[in-house]
């Protein structure tokens, strides 16, 4: 692996001034809307997170105001993003922010990675970005800028190789521009030097880029290898009980923690099956006709769904029995049931 090359930033920060992207978190980048944003960021496209964000804004537009909320608020509005304990995070480092820091979050590196929900990354994102410290934010698409810069040929999903880009980008952050270099080296990454194929004639970096000059610059960043996501079948039901709809919530640890959801159970149950369930449930079931088959991927799970409607003569109070303004006020949904909430 080659060392990184010397003062990056004389060639990126004019590029990223003429190039970045007009982002809303980009705007008035105070230490929350810089935190709130790039905790949205994990694991969700920009795209997807732009009306999200927006809509967090303008429901909670301070440390104070998310401290303050209800979890279920916090979890209605982060409804549709996936990785729920992001949220959940998000929530308790508020209060932790309000009970510690007086409602500021405090403007350094060490302190904001002790906050709950922030680690390395983000914590290097909001110091940089929002406080103007020399502090790298290195993600995937900055670690695979740096592999291609030196044609780095160890995994880059290993701590070690995070670790010392890390610390070789520290070393080249100019002291008045702190989080424009942050925020360049991430816009290379997620709109030129792109995952297979990068646009090199774009680059900015092009004449320092030790894989360009290979030809095949494609070849880097060596990945991690991937384990095969576990399958598992689920069926899903829509009980339905004099215009309403049950739902129930999860338990408060594990996956989908504290979401509400369409009753659901392992298995994929066929007709008489469904109805023994809905039966054992106490719904006094009245008939059923099927809703399809549905596939929701986790990052290491695979739920295939099998889905039945059913018209109940009971509405036993293990479930809570909705309207669709409940549904659409108060109770988060995960979008693993995208397919079914569809149907309702």
């Amino acid at each position: 692996m080659e060392k990184l090359p010397e003062n990056l930033a004389a060639a990126l920060l004019p590029w990223y001034e003429a190039s970045a992207r007009p982002l809303p978190w980009r705007q008035d980048s105070t230490p929350y809307r810089v935190w709130v944003s790039e905790i949205m960021l994990q694991q969700t496209r920009i795209e997807a997170a732009r009306g999200y964000f927006e809509r967090f804004m303008a429901a909670l537009p301070t440390v104070a105001d998310l401290a303050a909320a209800q979890e279920q608020t916090v979890l209605k509005l982060w409804e549709g993003l996936g990785y729920y304990s992001r949220a959940r995070n998000l929530h308790r480092a508020a209060r932790v922010v309000m009970e510690k820091y007086g409602g500021a979050l405090p403007a350094d590196e060490a302190a904001l990675r002790s906050l709950p929900g922030i680690g390395d990354y983000t914590a290097g994102a909001v110091a940089s970005i929002a406080f103007g410290l020399p502090a790298p934010a290195v993600d995937g698409n900055v670690l695979r800028v740096c592999a291609r810069l030196t044609r780095c040929d160890d995994s880059i999903g290993e701590l070690r190789v995070k670790n010392a880009f890390r610390e070789a980008l520290r070393e080249q952050y100019p002291p008045q521009a702190c989080g424009a270099f942050t925020s360049a080296l991430m816009e290379l990454g997620e709109t030129v030097c792109l995952p297979g194929t990068p646009d090199c004639p774009a680059c900015p970096l092009r004449e320092k880029c030790a894989a360009e000059k290979t030809g095949r610059p494609e070849r880097w960043p060596v990945m991690p290898g991937k384990k095969p996501r576990r399958i598992q079948q689920r069926t899903v039901f829509i009980l339905e009980h004099e215009g309403r709809v049950a739902l129930v919530r999860r338990p408060d640890k594990g996956l989908l923690a504290g979401l509400w959801e369409l009753p659901n159970t392992e298995g994929a149950l066929d007709e008489t099956e469904a109805l023994c369930q809905a039966d054992r449930w106490g719904c006094a079931p009245l008939g059923l006709e099927p809703c399809g088959q549905a596939v929701h991927i986790f990052t290491h799970l695979e739920w295939h769904m099998t889905g039945w409607r059913v018209r109940c003569g009971a509405a036993p109070d293990r479930f809570v029995w909705t309207t669709p303004d409940d549904r659409a006020e108060r109770y988060p949904v995960p979008s693993a049931f995208r397919a079914y909430k569809e149907q309702i």
